[in-house]
């Protein structure tokens, strides 16, 4: 009895097994799906964190207007300056200081030098030497020269930190 001929064409391809996981899910089929979830669960984050933190604050106003207290409230001091989102979905302040040299001297966050620090920015509260800091054209703050935007439009040149520019 003869062989049986081949029923397949030259250019059939094999089929192997492939592990489709997670990665490759989110970069094909379902990409657009995950990435809106992550979206919307980022933003849920954002908004209940700072829910939260007003809540504390509108509080803490209340109760110290009742008493007579005008000082400013402890939950007040998060709107000012870095904060992160913590695993609660909670605003958290930064603690951690992110230009620290070995030594223990601070550096300048925008140019490293350790020696010159003399104050720290209005906006992102990173210390900052002279040579980095600008001072803001309306408000007067303060601010390092990353936290600072330079408006051409006018006869003279203005310094706007990021609070004057919006």
């Amino acid at each position: 009895m003869p062989k049986r001929t081949y029923p397949f064409s030259e250019t059939f391809s094999l089929q192997c097994k492939m592990h489709i996981g997670q990665k490759e899910m989110n970069q094909g089929v379902f990409g657009n799906k995950y990435r809106q979830e992550v979206y919307e669960k980022t933003k849920n984050l954002l908004f209940n964190g700072t829910k939260a933190i007003m809540g504390k604050i509108w509080k803490a106003d209340d109760s110290r207007s009742h008493t007579g207290d005008q000082s400013p409230s402890p939950a007040a001091a998060l709107l000012r300056g870095q904060t992160l989102i913590g695993q609660d979905g909670t605003l958290k302040r930064n603690s951690a200081v992110p230009n620290a040299v070995a030594s223990g001297v601070p550096a300048c966050s925008v140019c490293l030098n350790p020696a010159s620090v003399k104050e720290s920015c209005a906006q992102c509260e990173r210390a900052t030497c002279r040579g980095c800091s600008r001072t803001c054209s309306s408000c007067t703050s303060v601010c390092c020269s990353v936290c600072t935007v330079t408006d051409y439009s006018d006869r003279y040149d203005r310094v706007l930190c990021c609070d004057c520019t919006a």
